[in-house]
C-alpha cells in the first residue's frame, strides 16, 4: 500500500540531465532524476530492477544506491510495488495522483489503494471489507470521506445490480461492467432494445423481399384456375370455391404481395453493412459495434425473425415477420404472427406449401378427384 507522500521531487528536477550521471551529486538528485525519467515514459510501463540500471540514471550502476531510491519513491507514494513471474518490478504513479494520499488517513489510503489498482472494472464492498481487513464501519466510513473528496464513485454492474461496487471517479467502467450499449445505469433498456430490433428488421425487410401490386397476382391465378377446370367431383369442387372466395373477400386491388428475390441473390445484408447503416442512421447515441450487433441479430433470429444466410453471411427476413412490418403491424412481439400476403395468418415455412394450406386436404388422395398429380395450388405455388 502506498504511504503517505512525504517529499515530492524537488523543483530543481528540471534542470538535472537524467542521461548524465555526472550532473547528479546527491542520492537525492538521483532519486528525482530517476522518477523524472521514468515518469517521461508510458504511463503502462512496468520496470524491472535491469530495466531501471539500464535508464543511466544511477551512477556505475550502483544496485545498494537504485534500492534506497526505489524503496524512498515507493515511500513517497510515486512508485508502486509490483511482483511479475516472482521478481519485484515497479511502476510510476502521477505526481498528482501520489498527492491525493497525502490528504488521507492510514485506512482511507488503505481503501483507495484498492479501488485504484481493480481500474474499469471496480471492486465489490464485500470483497473490498476482506481484503482490507477493517470493521465495517471504518470501511463505510472511509468510503463516505473518498466519496467526499470525488476520490471514488459508486457504480451499478449489470450482472449485479444490487451490489455496491466502487471504482476511482475519473474512471469509466468497462463494457463488462455497464453490459454495453443497452444497458443504462446497469439496467437492460428495454425500449431501446426494442427501437432497435425494429429498425434492424425494417432494414434486412427492405434487402430481403420487394412488393408487387396484388392485381397482377390475381389476373395470373384467374388464369391459371381456368386450366385446371377438369375436377369432377361436385363436392370437393364446391368445397374448394366456397373457402377460396372467403378467403379473398378481404383482399382489394390496392393490396400489394410480398415476394422473395429470385435464387442467386447476393443482397441480402451482412453483419458489417448492418453495422453501418444502424451508425448512419443515428437511432444510437452511441457508436454501435459489430460484437453488439451480433447479440442483436441473435435476439432476432431466436425470436424467428430473421434467419442467417451462410451463403454470404448475410441475414433474411422470413415472410411473416416482413409482412407484418410491411403491414405497419410491427408494433410488439404479438406482430410476428401476422396475416401473410395472401390473407391467411402467418405460419412457418412448411405451411407456405400449398399442402400446409390447402383447404381440400381432406378429399386429398391418389387416383382421387384431388390428387398430387393434377394439383393446381403447385403449379401456381411452383410458378411463383
Amino acid at each position: 500500500m502506498p504511504s503517505s507522500p512525504s517529499a515530492a521531487p524537488a523543483a530543481g528536477t528540471m534542470d538535472l540531465d537524467p542521461s548524465d550521471p555526472a550532473t547528479l551529486s546527491s542520492p537525492l538528485e538521483i532519486k528525482n532524476a530517476l522518477y523524472a525519467r521514468c515518469a517521461s515514459l508510458p504511463s503502462e510501463t512496468i520496470f524491472s530492477q535491469h530495466d531501471l540500471l539500464d535508464l543511466g540514471v544511477v551512477p556505475d550502476r550502483d544496485i545498494k544506491l537504485l534500492l534506497q531510491c526505489t524503496q524512498e519513491l515507493t515511500s513517497d507514494g510515486l512508485f508502486k510495488l509490483l511482483h511479475r513471474e516472482g521478481r519485484a518490478c515497479w511502476r510510476v504513479v502521477k505526481l498528482e495522483e501520489a498527492q491525493k494520499y497525502k490528504y488521507l488517513t492510514a485506512e482511507e489510503g488503505l481503501i483507495y489503494s484498492y479501488i485504484e489498482s481493480s481500474g474499469r472494472e471496480g471492486i465489490w464492498s464485500r470483497i473490498l471489507r476482506s481484503r482490507s481487513g477493517l470493521h465495517m464501519t471504518v470501511m463505510q466510513r472511509c468510503l463516505k470521506t473518498l466519496e467526499g473528496k470525488n476520490y471514488i464513485k459508486q457504480i451499478k454492474t449489470a450482472k449485479f445490480p444490487t451490489r455496491k461496487t466502487y471504482m476511482l471517479a475519473g474512471l469509466q467502467p468497462s463494457e463488462d461492467v455497464t453490459g454495453g450499449p443497452f444497458y443504462t445505469d446497469g439496467v437492460l433498456d428495454d425500449e431501446f432494445v426494442h427501437q432497435m430490433a425494429l429498425w434492424t428488421e425494417r432494414y434486412i425487410v427492405g434487402r430481403s423481399w420487394y412488393k408487387v401490386a396484388d392485381a397482377t397476382r390475381s389476373q395470373s391465378h384467374n388464369k391459371k384456375s381456368s386450366k385446371h377446370s377438369h375436377m369432377s367431383t361436385q363436392q370437393a369442387e364446391s368445397k374448394r370455391n366456397s373457402i377460396l372466395e372467403s378467403s379473398n373477400s378481404s383482399l382489394n386491388s390496392s393490396h400489394t404481395a410480398l415476394l422473395p428475390f429470385p435464387p442467386g441473390y447476393t443482397g441480402y445484408p451482412t453483419i458489417a453493412e448492418i453495422t453501418r447503416a444502424i451508425n448512419a442512421s443515428n437511432i444510437s447515441p452511441v457508436m454501435m459495434k459489430e460484437v453488439e450487433m451480433k447479440q442483436l441479430l441473435d435476439i432476432l433470429v431466436w425470436d424467428g425473425r430473421i434467419e442467417e444466410n451462410r451463403s454470404n453471411a448475410g441475414y433474411k427476413a422470413v415472410r411473416k415477420a416482413a409482412v407484418a412490418v410491411m403491414s405497419g403491424q410491427r408494433s410488439n412481439e404479438e406482430g410476428i404472427a401476422g396475416a401473410t400476403e395472401d390473407g391467411r395468418e402467418g405460419g412457418s415455412a412448411l405451411t407456405e406449401a400449398p399442402c400446409g394450406r390447402c383447404p381440400v386436404m381432406a378429399f386429398c388422395e391418389e387416383g382421387g378427384p384431388v390428387n398430387a398429380r393434377s394439383c393446381e395450388y403447385f403449379a401456381e405455388w411452383l410458378e411463383i
